[in-house]
């Protein structure tokens, strides 16, 4: 055997791909009246023994960052047998890009943007199909190189590749064709703000979303990159101004009417809407009413809480809240079900003035925080019971009872101080309520008149507080 044929032989070998060189179709014969309207089916390109050949040879030089000598075998690979392998693209990616950072004439430069759109244009031709690396998967690999030759000129054609791309592959999209997605979104929408906030918000949702998937899944070896990404593109969409509430309600105010039986869409509303702090919305409160009647869920119920309170309300919202808490805990969202329990409390203590209930949603949610080991927000929850405390008056007006009622300071400083305790964040807040209330404990004198009242160093507050304290 001769040695062309033996390197012919083993490189064939290497590359199984090569080895399914289809014969060209020969097209059946179309009936007459339809010869001039059916398209001929396009022969496909034979691989040659010199096609394999230029495979090894462009291959190598691009594994050593030989770019240069890899142009040319691999420019009549394309061009001759662009369905030899797939190596043609991986590699070409590379070879194109470096000759275009080399290149300093712009026709050239121009040429090379150019082969670097058709190159995969062709890949999707030839290898579209392909289960790892599908049409969806190119479409991504195509909007990057829009962006990467072409920068600003070819936003929106980048734009729609990426977002086909993302559609195709879900949470197995790459990062970078998710943030690249939201960042080619964002400047569009600087563009044109009045007309395409719609879009961007709906780009942004959609990878956001599947960079929040990919950083929950403790399988994924990315997920702390992807968990810093989703900041990134949060971020973004923070400084856009495309969630200023009044532009949003603009925007789904007609979809949530066009969408009443629709749950997966009045879903997605009501979510953003919360993201972006715009609950107040009565676009919010209409998605989640709808999407409550559906199906319950705790974020349909906390939007109709909100709207039941700013109805006034307030025993309905608590009564919601009570729906989102069970619903939340249901799915373990425990953050979530803090949130709901703190929420009952501020109605509770500050709209209905019952302080016992208030002090029991408030404790609740302390709890469930503690169980977390967060103990930002639990502040907050101490701050209300100690509101809820010098809010009440547990004794007679008369002369006794007006020096017994002051007592009640005592424990709700006490609240206050561990507020602080436990949350630097209400410090100011509790300080300002400790030099409050403070002032109201009862005097020495008051003291002396009823020592009956006060011997010992410790205070029993009883009624509904029922808390020992201590005498100050």
């Amino acid at each position: 055997m001769k040695l062309k044929t033996l390197v012919v032989l083993a490189l064939a070998a290497a590359v199984p791909a090569m080895a399914c060189a289809k014969k060209p179709k020969k097209a059946d014969a179309a009936p007459e009246a339809e010869k001039t309207v059916q398209a001929v089916e396009e022969p496909e390109p034979t691989i040659t023994e010199e096609c394999v050949m230029n495979v090894s040879l462009f291959h190598e030089s691009v594994k050593n960052k030989m770019y240069a000598d890899a142009y040319g075998p691999w420019m009549e690979v394309y061009t001759t047998c662009p369905n030899a392998n797939k190596s043609i693209y991986s590699d070409g990616s590379k070879i194109v890009e470096a000759l275009y950072q080399a290149a300093s004439d712009p026709k050239e430069k121009e040429r090379l943007a150019n082969l670097a759109i058709e190159m995969q244009d062709k890949r999707i031709k030839y290898f579209g199909n392909d289960p790892k690396y599908p049409k969806a998967y190119i479409l991504g690999e195509k909007g990057l190189a829009y962006l990467d030759f072409f920068g600003d000129t070819k936003l929106s054609e980048a734009r729609e590749c990426l977002q086909q791309s993302v559609e195709g592959m879900g949470a197995s999209s790459k990062i970078m064709v998710l943030v690249k997605l939201v960042d080619a979104s964002y400047a569009i929408y600087k563009q044109s703000p009045d007309t395409k906030a719609e879009q961007f918000i709906a780009d942004y949702e959609l990878a956001s979303n599947y960079l929040a998937e990919q950083a929950a899944n403790t399988n994924n070896k990315n997920a702390e990159i992807a968990g810093k990404q989703k900041d990134y593109v949060d971020n973004i969409f923070a400084i856009s101004g495309a969630a200023d509430c009044a532009k949003l309600d603009a925007i789904y105010a007609s979809v949530v009417k066009e969408n009443q039986t629709n749950l997966d869409m009045l879903q997605k509303i009501a979510k953003l809407y919360k993201r972006v702090r715009c609950t107040e919305s009565d676009v919010y409160f209409a998605a989640c009413e709808s999407a409550h009647k559906l199906q319950p869920t705790d974020e349909s119920a906390a939007g109709c809480a909100s709207m039941a309170a700013k109805k006034g309300d307030y025993e309905q919202a608590v009564n919601y809240y009570d729906q989102a808490i069970k619903l939340a805990m249901v799915e373990d969202e425990l953050e979530d079900v803090a949130d709901y329990q703190y929420n009952a409390a501020f109605y509770c203590y500050n709209n209905l003035k019952k302080y016992a209930e208030a002090r029991k949603y408030a404790q609740a949610s302390i709890a469930t925080l503690s169980g977390l080991g967060i103990s930002k927000g639990q502040g907050r929850c101490y701050i209300i019971i100690g509101m809820c405390y010098a809010s009440t008056q547990l004794y007679p007006n008369d002369a006794k009872g007006r020096i017994l009622n002051k007592t009640v300071y005592w424990a709700a400083v006490d609240k206050f101080v561990k507020a602080k305790q436990v949350d630097s964040s209400v410090e100011a807040q509790a300080s300002e309520f400790i030099s409050t209330y403070s002032r109201y404990y009862p005097t020495k004198e008051e003291r002396f008149d009823l020592p009956g009242e006060f011997s010992g160093s410790t205070y029993y507050v009883g009624g509904w507080i029922g808390e020992s304290t201590s005498i100050r």
